[in-house]
């Protein structure tokens, strides 16, 4: 393949081939960026055009399984349904591009994005958008700015720009943004901290197979990010955004189309509709606007339509609603910038009347009701084992991975008071359940459990998203699990016109729709943990984007206040919520609780109803089970075993001298199995007259070794080099 322009950017460079394939699309750009190679095209139906006031384009990002040398899992050997990162990047795309159209653009628009070749370190969700944007922009639609995308992260304190998949391991910061040279767009951000993992040593997992040996996961938090040093980022990554489009566009524009004629949508407002409507009828808008509710509020409208239809017969009633739609938006927006109070009679800083309930539903492990003016989130949870989490496999992952902390959203028609089926998941779904995950994750000790947020969304009118990130967090302490930080999310809007414009606090479905920005906040008193912004028109000054993050701050601690409250009332569903105890025992009485190829532990398994993890080298026993009851009894059985003495088969006598076997070395010294079982200690300081730093240079395990009885402490043998 021949390359046609080579683009150096921030920590990754890019090179671009145009017209040597997909020639019949009207537009594509092949990209490769170290291994990985992208074909991203747009394509237009020219013979259609949809009338209603809606953009009709789709994204794709599709990712082929042979890009990384891979056949698909499962019982179908070829590609089938989109996997959520597939999903998750598409809306990304279609995020960021959406606001380039033209107004009046109404030919549907088909963008695919497809993955040939994926190697191990390449962002795939920066190279998607960027490739998509180059096929956009050398096509022949009247597109003549481009878009690109930049990842920062922050590693080891340092901010770094388009870091590599191995370096976004170690970065307490994932910030996507995507914009023009002079604009912000896009902005999808999370902090990072509760899957940062360290392996101590090795455990038993008895419900996996009680003879297998893992690897420990402990993890730690990161805490919320301040806004101003999110701010500062955001002046740093604008830098980078101007640099990477300036170049894009200079090396793009001789492989630009020539633009084609394209149909616009015609204005189909009525003008003599409109002046009829603003003269006689501004009363029934203001009281339509009263009805909150979407499904109230379409219905106030449309008998407003009859009721002028009964004396203007004549006239169109689709040319009428856009005329009664065009006052209404006018009413709404004029009011927010000329009076500073919104259609609710709420200021502009004002966040609806909020209602707490937990554990509302008693047979599941934890839940939450949470209810925000008419927007209402039933979340619920439930715990289970690690084994419990959802095996995954990304295109660039080595293998399969376990997702143990999941949030699902489900918006029903009913929310909305639509009359639909329920059907699968949607987009938006998975999209706003991914914003609830990166809020909460940062905050969460899993200790090897599985937790599962399921957001059952009752009524919506405003950002149930961000309902669903509080009734998530108050059903987490209901389940009695371990936070380290109280997090609540808000939804933001914007209403400008000109060099006039009002930050909206807590924003209902009317202003997202008549409004300018959409953009959520989530987090603790002390910064943020996840953000999602979208633009509708145009972009964002970093001037505006700082006001309204401090003004997120505020409604977001009004809300942290309420939850607070609510938590001190929470009453456990101790029935059936699920219990865990933490203990320790002598590292050297873990085979006489795993027994004889697991006897004794599967025993105490089934006898109690419990899951048993046990770390070997500190003794350290984790045992969780359906009831308390079922757990302190596991505990006192297995203390029991630990306290009963063992009866060595041989009589030992102190001065006695025996041939014994390395089982085990840590810091302090050696276990060593002595000729019946018996298992001895062989302290550092008894090897060597001279002074020993590490045990491990002079014996390794399985070594033989001979050695002398010392002394007997209980039930515990002291033992010396022979």
């Amino acid at each position: 393949m021949k390359y046609d322009t080579k683009i150096e950017l921030e920590n990754r460079v890019e090179e671009y081939s145009f017209g040597a394939v997909a020639k019949q699309a009207n537009g594509a750009a092949w990209v490769k960026s170290g291994d990985t190679v992208i074909l991203a095209t747009v394509v237009i139906d020219e013979t259609e055009i949809v009338k209603d006031d809606f953009l009709p384009l789709t994204v794709q990002y599709i990712e082929k399984s042979y890009a990384a040398g891979k056949i698909p899992g499962g019982f179908f050997k070829r590609e089938t349904k989109p996997s959520d990162f597939e999903t998750l990047t598409s809306r990304i795309v279609d995020r960021s591009l959406r606001p380039l159209f033209p107004k009046g653009f109404g030919h549907p628009t088909q963008i695919t994005i497809m993955v040939f070749s994926a190697d191990k370190e390449s962002d795939l969700q920066v190279l998607a958008l960027n490739a998509a944007s180059a096929a956009l922009y050398v096509s022949d639609i009247d597109i003549n700015s481009s878009v690109s995308a930049v990842r920062a992260a922050k590693i080891g304190g340092a901010l770094v720009l388009n870091p590599t998949l191995s370096e976004l391991k170690n970065s307490t910061l994932d910030l996507y943004l995507s914009g023009t040279k002079n604009e912000l767009l896009m902005i999808e951000m999370r902090s990072i901290g509760g899957e940062h993992v360290e392996v101590n040593d090795a455990f038993i997992d008895p419900m996996i197979d009680p003879s297998m040996s893992m690897a420990i996961l402990s993890t730690h938090t990161s805490n919320a990010i301040p806004e101003e040093e999110l701010i500062e980022i955001f002046q740093k990554t604008e830098v980078a955004l101007f640099t990477s489009n300036l170049k894009y566009e200079e090396s793009f524009a001789s492989f630009k189309k020539p633009t084609q004629s394209i149909e616009y949508k015609a204005h189909l407002v009525n003008e003599a509709m409109v002046d009829f409507v603003r003269k006689n009828h501004m009363e029934d808008i203001k009281s339509a606007m009263n009805q909150m509710a979407k499904s109230e509020r379409s219905t106030a409208l449309r008998q407003l339509r009859k009721k002028i239809l009964l004396v203007e017969e004549h006239w169109d009633e689709s040319e009428l609603k856009e005329a009664v739609e065009k006052v209404k938006k006018e009413q709404v927006r004029g009011q927010i910038l000329n009076e500073r109070v919104r259609a609710d009679g709420r200021g502009l800083k004002e966040v609806r009347a909020i209602s707490i309930s937990t554990n509302v539903l008693p047979s599941a492990h934890a839940s939450c009701l949470f209810t925000r003016g008419q927007t209402q989130a039933l979340v619920v949870l439930t715990m289970g084992g690690a084994k419990d989490g959802q095996m995954f496999e990304n295109l660039t992952d080595e293998g399969t991975q376990n997702e143990n902390f999941m949030v699902h959203y489900n918006f029903p028609g009913f929310s909305v008071g639509e009359a639909s089926p329920i059907m699968g998941t949607k987009r938006r779904e998975l999209g706003h359940g991914n914003l609830a995950k990166r809020a909460l994750e940062p905050i969460v000790e899993l200790s090897g459990q599985t937790i599962r947020l399921v957001s059952e969304i009752l009524e919506s009118n405003g950002s149930s998203s961000m309902a669903t990130v509080c009734g998530g967090y108050m059903a987490l302490k209901a389940a009695d699990i371990e936070t380290s930080d109280t997090i609540a999310g808000i939804a933001m809007g914007m209403v400008s016109e000109g060099d006039k414009y009002a930050i909206l606090s807590d924003i209902m479905g009317l202003e997202d729709h008549d409004g300018d920005l959409d953009f959520k906040v989530t987090g603790s008193k002390d910064g943020i943990t996840a953000m999602q912004m979208d633009i509708k028109l145009g972009g964002i000054s970093l001037d505006i984007l700082k006001e309204a993050l401090y003004q997120a701050k505020e409604g977001r601690c009004h809300i942290i206040d309420i939850m607070l409250e609510a938590e001190k009332k929470i009453e456990f569903n101790d029935g059936v919520l699920p219990s865990t105890d933490f203990f320790h025992i002598d590292p050297s009485f873990i085979g006489d609780i795993i027994g004889q190829a697991g006897k004794t532990i599967r025993e105490i398994i089934e006898k109690f109803e419990v899951a048993i993890d046990i770390d070997k080298k500190d003794g350290k026993v984790k045992v969780t089970g359906k009831s308390k009851s079922g757990v302190a009894d596991a505990r006192k059985h297995i203390e029991g075993i630990v306290n009963t003495p063992k009866q060595p088969k041989i009589k030992y006598e102190v001065g006695q001298k025996y041939e014994g076997i390395v089982k085990k070395i840590v810091e302090f010294g050696a276990f060593i199995e002595l000729p019946d079982g018996t298992d001895g200690l062989l302290h550092i300081s008894k090897i060597s007259e001279k002074r020993v730093e590490k045990i491990s240079d002079i014996f390794k395990e399985g070594d033989k070794v001979m050695v002398e009885i010392l002394e007997f402490k209980g039930n515990k043998i002291s033992l010396g080099i022979a």
